[in-house]
């Protein structure tokens, strides 16, 4: 056995054994609003802040020690001061800007509540619905993709599309399944208000939800939710069809494929979003490939697996996978239109 490596894996251990830990930190500070609180004060003492948030001094002393330790707070050993640096107040303290990070923790810690149950599917190969998931599961979603969603859906990705931009503006029916807390309908509707949107989710819970935020966005009016799957939901003739990162987690894809090439207009588009991957599994051993097939083990694998269809694509299903399905349901153009750190976009045409 060789010493040095036996050590750099105990160091790469303690380092993910610490982020383990400091996920629970990371959403105190994410529900208690103490990122916000100190990037608004600026340099500021534990008792100080404890103030300013209505907390406990001693468990906040703890909790900035611990978030400077990692990284994520700036420590002032002379002044015994705390604070953010733009970079840290840009990613961890405003929830509804570019970056989130707190939003991945919520995500994280939510699906670590079904451990017990992945285990037991391990030795009996059922599968875990989306909607079996504690509801920590469905907002941190949200809050994970929706800050990616902000800064490319309607900047970068909407614009990469054939013709795409041109038809939302003057008018077009979308189509958004497997919507989720509705995030991304409401980004559009807002973005085209000459277009209707039709959103679907088979998880009730998550519609209702969706209902609330097109609300409070202003676009009611404008957007239509159902409960159902996306090998039933409602409608046709749409000039575009969207699924974010869900097409990996549904245990019949090609079916969902089918229903959505049987719903398009003739010229219509269907917009794939699914996590960056690469076809070659050895290509996905990275930090990034390391999140993602950690949440396929604990969400995505599972959902697939409690639905009809028996297929599993996994959320590091790579290029080559979602061409398969796309081109077997009937679909004649497909490519790579855009990507981001953690997407890859997909235009499907008829």
């Amino acid at each position: 056995m060789d010493d040095s490596r036996l050590m750099e894996l105990i160091g790469r251990f303690a380092g993910d054994l610490g982020a383990t830990l400091s996920a629970g930190s990371v959403v105190i500070g994410h529900r208690l609003g103490l990122y916000r609180a100190l990037a608004d004060a600026g340099p500021s003492g534990a008792a100080d802040l404890a103030a300013r948030t209505g907390t406990d001094t001693r468990y906040l002393t703890e909790w900035l020690r611990g978030q400077a330790a990692g990284g994520y707070l700036t420590y002032d050993a002379d002044t015994d001061a705390y604070s953010m640096t733009e970079e840290q107040a840009f990613a961890f303290a405003d929830p509804n800007g570019p970056v989130y990070l707190p939003g991945a923790f919520v995500l994280a810690l939510g699906a670590l509540r079904a451990e017990p149950r992945i285990t037991e599917a391990f030795r009996t190969g059922e599968g875990v619905g989306w909607h079996e998931q504690h509801e920590d599961v469905f907002t941190g979603c949200e809050l994970f993709f929706r800050p990616g969603y902000l800064m490319n859906l309607v900047p970068s990705w909407i614009p990469a599309l054939d013709g795409v931009e041109d038809k939302l503006r003057a008018g077009a029916r979308v189509a958004d399944i497997g919507c989720g807390l509705g995030a991304s309908t409401a980004l559009l509707a807002a973005a085209y208000p000459n277009s209707r949107f039709s959103g679907s989710d088979y998880h009730a819970g998550s519609v209702e939800l969706a209902r609330k935020r097109a609300a409070d966005a202003g676009v009611a009016a404008r957007v239509s939710f159902e409960v159902a799957s996306a090998q039933d939901f409602t409608g046709t003739g749409y000039d575009l069809a969207a699924t974010f990162d869900c097409l990996h987690d549904m245990g019949d894809p090609l079916g969902a494929a089918r229903h959505v090439r049987g719903a398009l207009a003739d010229d219509g588009t269907w917009l794939i979003v699914e996590p960056v991957a690469a076809d070659a599994v050895a290509d996905n051993l990275n930090p990034v490939g390391r999140v993602y097939y950690s949440a396929s083990t604990l969400l995505c694998v599972p959902n697939a697996k409690s639905q009809p269809g028996g297929y599993a694509l996994g959320a590091q299903a790579g290029e080559a996978a979602i061409r398969d399905v796309v081109t077997a349901a009937g679909f004649t153009r497909f490519r790579r239109a855009a990507e981001s750190p953690f997407n890859l976009v997909y235009e499907a045409r008829p």
